[in-house]
């Protein structure tokens, strides 16, 4: 489907290939297309020109090495950690662990961008401690692109992480749920997969700290975890101390870092925006970046037009508020779980996403990218309303040349 006034083009198949497809897809390893018989996955392909790619990975190598930088300024300044919403309980770890070399605080992260009909790029956030849809991007996007004669960025993905788990050598990987919690327990499988290495998965809960030493519920000492678990709630699980503690102590080497909370705080775009507006801390390269792709982003509501509220550990568009130019709430999440009652919130600036036209309805498009090993290498789209939540479906995105 061609909306001559949009960059995007959408592409389907018919509903009656699907089972056939869904079933090559669980082969695969993406066994959640279909979830509770809802379609989690849009059976077909959203493409963009290669010049509006080529942007997106630019502005993702740019943004990277600016919030990279912004996290070694807040870094020790317990006044900064307070005012992005880092649980004090966290405080003693982050200042104890040494910070990763440059551009390497979090091998595993995803930026999510709104990318406007227009070919506008604005970034939303940046997931830098427990990204999903890896499965999605890395494993059925390439398989849906190269089933329809579409390029796909993504096919590199799998070497990137396993040069990443190379260098951290995990031995085990755990998600909370593991064998229940489908989506989570196949991302893990698929990550430890593409690695190549021997790892254990397990499940989070079935984890305990014993003076120190985290160990599996078969008393096995572990000591190189990659979690898909959200930092911040150390500070409200039972054992969330204890599991810190294991960490500080260096009994534990956990993955991604400790510091990629201090990236996945929405409130670094914050500390961001505050230091471009004072002209402090970035060269010029670095402002022109600022200013092209990062929202004007606040501690308070100081904004003369439209904005959005959102808590700066809000995941899966849990907590996100959109209020319009008057400054009246117009929309709010009511599925995901409201973390702003635990965490501070942040206000930014509202940004335009693209609308996409399927056979399905219309939605609003929300662009993923994935930067492993410090490389922007993956697409990720997902379908919903204005809010991109839990409801929100998961469709291919593609790249197209100048002929397509």
């Amino acid at each position: 489907m061609i909306n001559r006034d949009s960059i995007f083009e959408v592409r389907e198949h018919s509903d009656l290939q699907r089972a056939e497809r869904v079933a090559q897809l669980d082969e695969l390893g993406f066994s959640w297309a279909d979830l509770e018989d809802e379609e989690y996955w849009l059976d077909g392909i959203v493409t963009m020109p290669e010049a509006t790619y080529k942007e997106l990975e630019q502005a993702s190598t740019m943004l990277w090495a600016v919030l990279d930088k912004a996290v070694r300024y807040v870094h020790h300044k317990h006044d900064l950690y307070d005012l992005i919403g880092i649980p004090p309980i966290l405080w003693e770890m982050l200042d104890d662990c040494p910070l990763p070399s440059e551009g390497l605080i979090s091998r595993y992260a995803r930026f999510d961008f709104a990318v406007a009909n227009d070919g506008t790029i604005k970034l939303l956030e940046l997931n830098a401690d427990t990204p999903t849809g890896y499965v999605e991007a890395s494993i059925a996007t390439p398989w849906i692109c190269a089933d329809a004669g579409i390029a796909s960025p993504n096919d590199r993905m799998k070497e990137h992480l396993a040069a990443a788990w190379t260098i951290e050598q995990p031995d085990t990987a755990a998600c909370v749920g593991y064998g229940s919690h489908q989506e989570d327990s196949g991302t893990i499988e698929a990550l430890v997969r593409h690695s190549g290495l021997d790892v254990r998965c397990v499940d989070c809960l079935d984890l305990w700290v014993d003076e120190g030493v985290v160990k599996d519920s078969e008393g096995r000492v572990i000591e190189r975890m990659f979690a898909l678990y959200p930092k911040e709630w150390m500070a409200v699980d039972e054992g969330g101390d204890a599991l810190a503690y294991a960490v500080e102590t260096g009994r534990l080497q956990l993955f991604n870092p400790p510091h990629s909370i201090l990236l996945q705080s929405k409130g670094l775009l914050a500390v961001v925006w505050g230091m471009y507006e004072l002209g402090l801390l970035f060269d010029e390269k670095e402002r022109e970046a600022i200013a092209s792709y990062i929202l004007p982003t606040y501690n308070k509501p100081v904004f003369s037009g439209s904005f959005v509220s959102k808590s700066m550990f809000g995941r899966e568009g849990g907590s996100v508020r959109l209020f319009d130019d008057n400054g009246t709430l117009e929309i709010q999440d009511e599925d995901g779980y409201d973390s702003s009652v635990l965490f501070p919130s942040v206000y930014q600036k509202r940004a335009e996403m693209g609308v996409i036209q399927t056979t399905k309805g219309e939605f609003h498009l929300l662009t993923g990218m994935f930067v492993i090993n410090g490389k922007p290498c993956g697409l990720l789209g997902r379908a919903g309303g204005l809010i991109t939540g839990n409801a929100s479906q998961f469709i291919a995105l593609g790249v197209r040349d100048n002929c397509q």
